[in-house]
């Protein structure tokens, strides 16, 4: 099989004409108490509003509608922590295609729960004993399913940087430019979309990364020029985040654009799931909290610049986020 290639603008935008009616076009939003306290002007991308809960739903149903069930009886099978489960069960479910998702024991249960009533079958695997993409590929091979990547394919790529596309059509609109984007970084699918989509639009702009800390694969990928892998896969609140290390498309991507990393704490974030609810009135999980967690911890000077920022998810379990409440 002949090494993929990385997806270009084109291809993102042709992914957006495939998603419009299937998508949601989240809105952008500001919010005044937002950029009194930054010193700038923040337009917000709410992926939490997208189908099932996470912009994961875009590379998902890109992906997913153009296989042919003929070729793939077996229908699709993925790994994935929670919203790329979800997207892909939903894409799934719209393509009428069986859908066999690999997920982590541990997952919350809000995206098993989403997963399930989305029509898919799980298998659950343990984080640290477990190979979850072999298991996946085991899968694939005995039932005839096309293995769908959480990151590393162009049709996933692409899929995901749809958003950023729309993003900045409408701060067009509001006859805007950003200076720069934030978006969480796990495996890197996300960023790398965005990165294709806005670099082409607007070459100047800067383009960050925001990862947990202790899993800041691609902050020390980019600085040593080679895929470095995380030393643990679990121990951060921000389970959508936690891949082993960056793929091999999204890294070339990423290491052509990408401005930097910035790197957040559990407690930031914490804090950023707090102003998201009592100030945008927004609900967001963990890793859909990173890039707001940056923007207010001030790992990022942004005094006087319009930023554009990505919230990528909102699936968190209902205990979890009083208790951030309530902390």
């Amino acid at each position: 099989m002949e090494p993929q290639k990385p997806p270009t603008f084109d291809d993102v935008a042709s992914a957006s004409k495939r998603l419009s009616g299937m998508a949601v076009r989240t809105p952008l939003i500001e919010s005044g108490v937002l950029n009194a306290k930054v010193g700038g002007r923040v337009l917000i991308k709410p992926e939490n509003l997208q189908r099932m809960g996470a912009f994961k739903f875009r590379g998902a149903y890109n992906a997913i509608s153009r296989l042919s069930a003929d070729q793939w009886p077996g229908g699709v099978a993925a790994c994935s922590s929670g919203n790329h489960a979800g997207g892909v069960a939903e894409a799934a479910r719209l393509c009428k295609m069986p859908a066999t998702i690999v997920m982590p024991e541990d997952a919350p249960d809000i995206k098993l729960e989403r997963t399930r009533a989305a029509g898919a079958e799980i298998i659950t695997y343990n984080r640290h004993k477990d190979n979850r993409e072999q298991i996946a590929a085991d899968i694939s091979v005995a039932r005839g399913a096309c293995y769908i990547s959480p990151y590393d394919h162009p049709d996933i790529i692409a899929g995901q940087g749809t958003s950023g596309l729309e993003l900045m059509q409408q701060a067009e609109d509001l006859e805007l430019k950003p200076d720069c984007l934030l978006a969480p970084c796990g495996g890197g699918g996300l960023i790398a979309g965005l990165a294709l989509a806005v670099k082409h639009l607007s070459p100047d702009i800067e383009v960050y990364a925001v990862e947990p800390e202790d899993f800041d694969d691609h902050a020390r990928s980019l600085s040593s020029g080679e895929r470095e892998r995380n030393s643990v896969l679990s121990g951060s609140i921000c389970d959508a985040l936690l891949a082993p290390m960056p793929g091999e498309l999204t890294f070339q991507i990423n290491s052509k654009f990408l401005t930097g990393v910035l790197t957040v704490s559990d407690d930031e974030v914490r804090d950023a799931i707090r102003f998201a609810f009592n100030e945008l009135k927004l609900v967001l999980e963990p890793g859909g909290a990173v890039a707001l967690a940056a923007l207010l911890s001030g790992h990022l000077e942004v005094k006087g610049r319009t930023v554009a920022l990505v919230l990528s998810g909102g699936n968190i379990d209902g205990d979890q986020f009083a208790g951030i409440l309530a902390s």
